[in-house]
C-alpha cells in the first residue's frame, strides 16, 4: 500500500469509482476517436493508451511525462492517442470538444469524439452554446456527463433543479440517454448506439452516466458533506468487483488468474513510480516551448 509522501505537486483527482466508463467507453469507439475530459482525466489517458511510466511521471512534473512535465495532474496530453486533455478549466472541454468534431466533419473522416464533463460543468453556460451548434451542425460528437453526484463538494439537487443531467438534451432536440456508469456493459451498449448514429452522420448525443468517486474531489478533499455510510453502500456496485463476479460467474477465468492479474498490475505500478522517482525535472530552457509561439508565424496564408 501506497501512504501519503507529498510528492505529486498540487491537485490530484482519482478515478476511483468511474473505471467502468472508460473501459465501456473504448471497447465501444476506435483508437482514432480522439476523447478529450476534465481535470478527472488519468483513468481515461490510461485507457486509450498513454503508458503508466508517463503518466506517473506526469504527476511527478518530470521532463518524461506525457505532457513533458508541464501539465501535471489536471493536464495529460497525447496526440499520438487521440487523448486531448486534461483540462482545468470547468467546462472548458465541452467546447473544445465540439471543435474537434467539427474538424473531424471538415475532414470527412468517420471518427467520432467523446467528451466527458462531470455534472458540476453540465452547469456551465458554455455547455447550453455548444450543444445548439451541434446539433444545427450535426456534428460527430458524444457528449458523456460522468456525474458522480457531487460538484466539488455540492451535490446535484444543491445545484439545479434538473436532476436528471440528460433531460438538458431536451431543449436542443438531442437524442440522450442515461445508463448506470458502474456497469462496463452499460456503458458499452449506450457509447456503441452513440457512435452509430454519429458516424452516419446524425449527429451528437448526450449520455449520462450515473456514477460515484470513492475518494474526494481531489485527495485532499476531507469530504465532510457526505457520510462514510454513503461511500461504503456505493462500494457494493464498486464495478472492478463486478466484473471480477462476472467472469468468474461465466468461467472467463479463474480467480487464480485474476490474482495473477492484480499482481502485475502491482508490479507495473512500482515500476512506474520508480521511474517517475529517477527521471529528470524539465530544463529551464522548456519553459515556454509549447506554451508560446513566435507572433510572426504565418497563420494566414495568401
Amino acid at each position: 500500500m501506497y501512504k501519503m509522501a507529498g510528492k505529486i505537486r498540487g491537485f490530484y483527482h482519482a478515478y476511483v469509482g468511474q473505471e467502468a466508463i472508460a473501459a465501456g467507453c473504448m471497447t465501444a469507439t476506435n483508437q482514432e476517436d480522439p476523447f478529450i475530459t476534465g481535470y478527472r482525466d488519468h483513468g481515461l489517458a490510461l485507457a486509450k493508451g498513454v503508458s503508466p511510466n508517463a503518466g506517473m511521471a506526469e504527476l511527478y512534473g518530470k521532463a518524461t511525462g506525457v505532457s513533458k512535465g508541464k501539465g501535471g495532474s489536471m493536464h495529460f496530453f497525447s496526440k499520438e492517442h487521440y487523448f486531448y486533455g486534461g483540462h482545468g478549466i470547468v467546462g472548458a472541454q465541452i467546447g473544445t470538444g465540439a471543435g474537434l468534431a467539427f474538424a473531424e466533419q471538415y475532414r470527412g473522416s468517420k471518427n467520432v469524439v467523446v467528451c466527458f464533463f462531470g455534472d458540476g460543468a453540465a452547469r456551465q453556460g458554455m455547455l447550453h452554446e455548444v450543444f445548439n451548434l451541434a446539433m444545427l451542425w450535426k456534428l460527430p460528437v458524444i457528449f458523456v456527463c460522468e456525474n458522480n453526484n457531487y460538484a466539488m463538494g455540492t451535490s446535484v439537487e444543491r445545484t439545479s433543479n434538473v436532476i436528471d443531467i440528460y433531460k438538458l438534451a431536451d431543449g436542443y432536440e438531442m437524442p440522450a440517454d442515461k445508463l448506470d456508469g458502474m456497469s462496463p456493459e452499460a456503458v458499452h451498449e449506450g457509447i456503441a448506439r452513440a457512435a452509430k448514429r454519429a458516424r452516419e452522420g446524425d449527429g451528437p448525443t448526450l449520455i449520462e452516466m450515473k456514477t460515484y468517486r470513492y475518494k474526494g474531489h481531489s485527495v485532499s478533499d476531507p469530504q465532510k458533506y457526505r457520510s462514510k455510510d454513503e461511500v461504503e453502500e456505493y462500494k457494493d456496485q464498486d464495478p472492478i468487483t463486478k466484473v471480477s463476479k462476472t467472469i468468474i460467474e461465466n468461467n472467463y477465468a479463474t480467480a487464480a488468474e485474476l490474482k495473477a492479474i492484480d499482481d502485475k498490475i502491482a508490479v507495473i505500478v512500482d515500476a512506474s513510480v520508480k521511474f517517475a522517482e529517477e527521471s529528470p525535472w524539465p530544463d529551464d530552457s522548456e519553459l515556454l516551448k509549447d506554451v508560446y509561439i513566435d507572433s510572426s508565424y504565418p497563420f494566414i496564408v495568401d
